[in-house]
């Protein structure tokens, strides 16, 4: 529990008279590495915040994110209409380090209602632009000879493929390995098959490419199939009478 007494000073110290605090991240998971840091959401009434800052405190790596209850309810509707927050994944997810008011409590259970709840719902141009973008890498990836831009085009397809299964699924994204471990929840199967064939492919092991691009298509198929010839954007009807 080192990585929590830490946490717990560093907010006293810092910010004495914070309304509330969470301790998130990996490290309070059994994914936690040598590398974790302490992500820390802090909750003042006014300044010094909103800022974030990178700083090592006790010999931890610490993120802090210091907001105010505007400002963290003003990043919580950004977030969800991109449909990845990270904010509310930290505080629904977190460890509540100090709660002055009661702020902390009601944030957390609002946090975990609405990550529960899912995020709203992809647009039909949102999806169709995904379409289009898959189709079109997938079909680079088929016609490329060169290792060096195959590795960049399997890479570019396995974020994105991965993304539009969890769009789909009414799932909410993520970056980096959070993607990874977003897509691992939602659809372990389909993680697994996804991940382990783009690691093959990058490895250019034999018939690992089509075994990669078949994924890939699955995927497209659950979003309304493959789609390039008709796509279009920023096309206007002609002006009456021309």
């Amino acid at each position: 529990m080192e990585h929590v007494k830490t946490a717990e000073e560093l907010v006293r110290a810092r910010f004495p008279k914070a309304r509330a605090a969470f301790l998130a991240g990996s490290v309070m998971t059994r994914r936690r590495t040598p590398t974790s840091d302490l992500d820390i959401v802090v909750l003042l009434h006014g300044p010094p915040a909103p800022f974030r800052e990178s700083l090592i405190y006790g010999g931890w790596p610490v993120e802090l994110f210091v907001q105010t209850e505007a400002v963290w309810r003003s990043f919580a509707e950004r977030e969800t209409a991109e449909r990845h927050s990270p904010l509310l994944a930290m505080c629904a997810e977190g460890l509540l380090l100090t709660d002055r008011d009661g702020l902390g409590a009601a944030l957390q259970a609002e946090s975990r209602r609405r990550l529960a709840a899912g995020p709203p719902p992809v647009a039909p141009a949102e999806l169709e632009d995904r379409r289009y973008a898959l189709t079109d890498t997938l079909d680079d990836l088929r016609g490329c000879a060169d290792p060096l831009e195959r590795t960049y085009l399997v890479a570019t397809l396995l974020q994105r493929a991965s993304e539009l299964a969890l769009l789909t699924g009414g799932h909410w994204l993520g970056s980096g390995k959070w993607l990874s471990r977003r897509l691992g929840a939602a659809d372990p199967d389909l993680h697994r098959r996804l991940t382990h064939s783009a690691a093959a492919a990058v490895a250019d092991q034999a018939d690992a490419a089509t075994d990669f691009t078949s994924v890939v298509d699955e995927i497209l198929h659950r979003a309304g199939g493959p789609l390039w010839a008709g796509y279009s954007r920023g096309k206007h009807d002609p002006p009456s009478g021309s």
